[in-house]
């Protein structure tokens, strides 16, 4: 037996259950979204959208999954800093802050969010008691909410994805970029960050990929006035039994998500394996 049967060998038992978990339920997914009674047609992606409320429910769903990822490379960059040019100590303390949550169950913690975001949660109550809100001020049932959530939730893979590159760069980079004159900032910018741009870059698909198809925390702390696609596909297969429409809303969903990504993907190319 030579090389290339033996590594046939050992990939097929993870194609076939490739094929079997992902491929075959993509594949019935885009025969639902374009399967009619008569046959072919086009019906459901067009009302998915043509229907402004539909189009309302897919941008949200985008937006909001930008601006998670986006608050999560902001604060996963500088811990994960933190974490990487520690003291062991130091570096351990933040991985268990980080890795904990990741042992909770989401639900569990979009519950904890739920009380400290009510009406008299503890974040409302102290916005009120310094004069900032007015006294019906809640958080719940709004993009604040379901932004704060998910970042919490998704904020340990942005860390872990940046830090296991940080710990790879030597430090003897920054180190000579500071004595040719170079500031901490300008050293972070010029040689820190295009170095950890791979794992930059691994860490946004993950929450974005993650906050797009999420459907717990948008669902408890956005409520029934602020659907997403993971919500509405959930309606459509649960209260309408709609399943070529649910199919079609997850096509339009996975399209989606693959046309933002493609500029995500292109800088994690062979110039950075």
């Amino acid at each position: 037996m030579n090389d290339r049967t033996e590594t046939a060998a050992l990939l097929l038992p993870g194609i076939a259950l490739l094929a079997l978990a992902f491929a075959l339920p993509i594949l019935h997914m885009l025969v639902l979204a374009v399967a009619g009674p008569s046959g072919f047609t086009l019906e459901y992606l067009a009302k998915v959208l043509g229907d402004g409320f539909y189009l309302g429910v897919l941008w949200r769903t985008v937006r909001l999954s930008l601006v998670i990822t986006a608050l999560c490379a902001l604060i996963g960059f500088p811990l994960a800093y933190i974490m990487a040019r520690g003291g062991p100590r130091l570096r351990l303390a933040l991985l268990v802050m980080v890795v904990l949550p990741l042992m909770t169950s989401v639900v569990v913690r979009t519950f904890g969010w739920m009380v400290l975001l009510t009406r008299s949660g503890l974040v409302p109550q102290t916005l009120r008691d310094l004069g900032l809100v007015n006294r019906s001020f809640s958080l719940m049932q709004t993009e604040t909410a379901i932004v704060l959530g998910l970042t919490q939730v998704l904020l340990p893979f942005m860390v872990l994805s940046i830090l296991g590159v940080l710990t790879r760069i030597d430090g003897r980079l920054e180190e000579a970029a500071r004595t040719m004159g170079a500031s901490f900032g300008r050293t972070l910018t010029a040689v820190v960050l295009p170095l950890s741009l791979p794992g930059l870059v691994a860490g946004s698909l993950l929450c974005f990929t993650l906050s797009a198809s999420s459907f717990v925390t948008p669902n408890l702390l956005g409520g029934s006035r602020l659907h997403v696609l993971a919500s509405s596909i959930y309606g459509a297969v649960t209260q309408t039994l709609d399943w070529n429409f649910a199919a079609a809303q997850a096509v339009v969903l996975f399209a989606g998500v693959l046309l933002v990504l493609v500029p995500y993907v292109r800088p994690t190319g062979p110039r950075h394996g």
